[in-house]
Order: structure tokens, then C-alpha cells, then sequence
């Protein structure tokens, strides 16, 4: 099983594809399926899981997470195989991350090593998540992609991987493969370290998509 574990759709209000439109490009790039983990929003869950069926592909209905302290953003926790929406106002790392569980997901830490926003107090709590995201394709250079790497081997943590895809051409960039043949098993892979981590980097071009997503959403906003 092949799977990207980091997409925006258009329902991040920063992304410029439908779930769909995910989903059919990593069918088309020779993937099994995503995980759609919107900022701070479920609201593409319902249209993401009929376009998954539609499909036949596996979908890992997801989250991302920002924390802020003081108004400002300190990092974001990646939640997987989520029931719920999680709502991070006035809650800390430590509380995210144990709502994550409660629902039975895993909270990943999201690009620890982001050249403008990194994960703050990453030795704090490394040993609260289920892993780190080892590779991602849009918001960590190749320099920190090597540092998370290392940063996961050294302290004997879980990876994933995932392109940060917030438009369908970068889906595919990054992601995880494993024997797995469920999403149970795919989350049990996740859990043991047994999933081979797989990536490139997107050109530099990709981040327009962001600002272009922000723009379209002054006029737009989707049902």
C-alpha cells in the first residue's frame, strides 16, 4: 500500500483541489490512497469519503493542527485516523495530542523542522507523539528533511511521510509504502515502524498554490 499522509484540499482555505481531485491524481501517480488532513477543518471528510468509494481508494480521514501560544503559531500535530474534528483554541500540545488519542488516531509531529514555522519544544515532546514526519515535500527544504530524519532515527520514533499537497499536481510527492492491506494494518505499520518512507522535493513554484487558495477564498468558499 502507497499512501500520502499530508493534503489540503481546497477546504483549507489555503489549498486549490477537491478531495476528489486528490484522490484521483494519487490513483493516477500509482498510490492506493491519502490521508486528507485539512488545517484546522472536517469539513472535506463528507466529500472525501464518497469520492474514496466512488474510487476504490483507501482514504485516512485526518486533521492539521496548529498550536499557537501567545497568538502566534508554535507548530502543528498531524491527527490520523480521526472521528472527530478537533478544535486546538486555548488547548496546548500536551491536550491536543491526547484528544488525538482518545479517538483511537495517531498525532504525528508536522514538519519539525519547517524553514519559517518549526516545531517549538520538539524535545519536550517527542515521546508524547506516535512519530515524526519524517519527509515532506513542500515545507521543509532538503536540509530539514535530513535533520528530521535524524532527529526520528536518533530518538527511535515512528516516520511518515507526505508531499503537504495543497493542490492535486503535488500529491504523490511524498509517501509512505508498507504491506499493509487495511487501514488497520497501515496503522499498525505507522505505530511499529514498519512503513519504507518515500519522497522528493516539490519545485519552488508550488508554494503560489497557497497564496492562490488564500485569494480564491476572498470570493469563495466551498460547501
Amino acid at each position: 500500500m502507497k499512501v500520502d499522509l499530508h493534503t489540503h484540499s481546497y477546504y483549507s482555505r489555503d489549498g486549490i483541489s477537491s478531495p476528489e481531485k486528490l484522490i484521483k491524481n494519487a490513483l493516477k501517480k500509482g498510490l492506493d490512497g491519502i490521508a486528507l488532513t485539512d488545517h484546522n477543518t472536517t469539513a472535506g471528510w463528507k466529500t472525501a469519503i464518497e469520492a474514496a468509494k466512488k474510487l476504490n481508494a483507501f482514504l485516512i480521514l485526518g486533521e492539521e493542527i496548529k498550536i499557537k501560544r501567545n497568538g502566534k503559531t508554535v507548530g502543528e500535530i498531524l491527527g490520523y485516523f480521526l472521528e472527530e474534528k478537533i478544535n486546538p483554541k486555548g488547548k496546548n500540545v500536551e491536550e491536543i495530542i491526547d484528544e488525538i488519542k482518545k479517538q483511537g488516531g495517531i498525532a504525528v509531529i508536522a514538519h519539525p523542522f519547517y524553514w519559517r514555522k518549526p516545531f517549538r519544544d520538539l524535545e519536550k515532546n517527542k515521546n508524547l507523539v506516535d512519530g515524526i514526519e519524517a519527509f515532506n515535500s513542500r515545507s521543509q527544504t532538503r536540509r530539514g528533511n535530513k535533520k528530521a530524519l535524524d532527529f526520528a532515527q536518533k530518538n527511535n520514533l515512528p516516520m511518515t511521510a507526505g508531499s503537504d499537497a495543497h493542490s492535486c499536481f503535488e500529491v504523490g510527492n511524498a509517501y509512505v509504502e508498507t504491506e499493509a492491506k487495511t487501514l488497520d494494518e497501515l496503522k499498525e505499520a505507522i505505530l511499529q515502524k514498519g512503513v519504507k518512507i518515500i519522497g522528493k522535493q516539490s519545485p519552488i513554484f508550488v508554494q503560489i498554490f497557497a497564496g492562490l487558495g488564500k485569494l480564491i477564498h476572498l470570493f469563495w468558499q466551498p460547501k
